[in-house]
């Protein structure tokens, strides 16, 4: 919270621990703001492990996923996270959009508010599309992905996921590998991970490295094998062919030989590193089965069970002010 405000935290208004109308990025949000979506999305991992009786507040609410880019377990988890809260949630596809008829995205936008939806969860394959959607609609935006540029919710879940493993994010050496480029993960983790006081490494082919990454409050690295020494956290990214013009890697052997997470290259890392990747998995190109699978050092799956609770946090906190919560409205 701001320093200049020494009230206890139960005497702030809740719009002033998260003010922000739309969740569109890490970028712009204050160390405490993200940890206080953190400590929000705990009573739903609790709430969920439990199978607790339902909890309908969102109930009477319409929650649009317009998913103008594939996917599968990111469009499930909105899904399950909206329904757990009793939202009404329709789910828009890119295939089935008049978008595929050559409406325009601000088209798209107005349509979407004309339609008095509450909150509207976004995909999309251009950056910055989903911030300027929030500046055409009336309800919250959620940003489940947008081209190269961010991935908040998925952040979120990986800190969430870390925090719970390690006890604590700061201090954490975490070592992202793989495709920097073009991964909205990766930039949003290293938002939220630098912004949380852990050691960040990246790592991958100098083709796959942004430049001037450094910037980043991140320390680069070409060598796989050096990133990993005392690693607390690997996250392993998906090489992200479809966002790719041209060769990049001269192949995907090569790359695996290179920056290919196995038993013997983790065992560089702290004994008790956890292993983590956002999924879906290119097994035997930057991860072994054995690794992913691990029992105790994996934490993929848990990933995933992370993502519903942050995903039902990031609802419930950006439509309080819409449902007249005390300290929201």
């Amino acid at each position: 919270m701001p320093a200049s405000d020494h009230r206890p935290a139960a005497q702030i208004p809740g719009g002033a621990v998260f003010p922000h109308r739309h969740l569109t990025g890490i970028a712009g949000l204050k160390p405490h703001q993200i940890l206080f979506l953190l400590d929000e999305a705990e009573q739903w991992v609790d709430a969920n492990r439990a199978h607790a009786k339902p909890d309908k507040r969102l109930a009477g609410l319409t929650q649009i996923n317009a998913f103008f880019e594939n996917s599968t377990r990111t469009l499930l988890s909105f899904e399950i996270a909206g329904k757990r809260l009793g939202a009404d949630v329709v789910n828009m596809h890119a295939a089935q959009s008049s978008v595929k008829k050559g409406e325009t995205l601000i088209d798209t936008a107005v349509t979407l508010n004309a339609m008095r939806a509450d909150v509207i969860v976004i995909r999309h394959g251009s950056s910055g599309a989903v911030q300027l959607i929030a500046t055409k609609v009336d309800c919250p935006v959620l940003n489940a992905g947008d081209g190269w540029h961010e991935h908040p919710t998925q952040a979120l879940l990986d800190a969430l996921t870390i925090r719970r493993r390690r006890g604590s994010i700061a201090g954490q050496r975490v070592v992202i590998c793989g495709d920097i480029l073009h991964s909205r993960v990766a930039r949003s983790n290293m938002l939220a991970l630098t912004a949380l006081a852990a050691e960040v490494r990246v790592c991958g082919p100098a083709t796959l490295m942004p430049a001037a990454i450094e910037r980043m409050g991140v320390t680069p690295f070409a060598d796989f094998d050096t990133a990993l020494d005392g690693a607390d956290v690997v996250m392993m990214l998906r090489l992200q062919n479809e966002r790719m013009s041209g060769a990049f890697i001269p192949s995907t052997r090569e790359y695996h030989l290179r920056y290919g997470l196995t038993d013997e290259r983790l065992a560089r890392a702290k004994p008790d590193a956890l292993v983590m990747h956002p999924g879906p998995m290119n097994r035997g190109v930057e991860i072994t089965s054995s690794v992913a699978d691990h029992p105790e050092r994996s934490a993929i799956t848990e990933q995933v069970e992370m993502g519903v609770a942050v995903r039902m946090a990031c609802l419930d906190v950006l439509t309080r002010r819409a449902r007249g919560v005390e300290g929201w409205a």
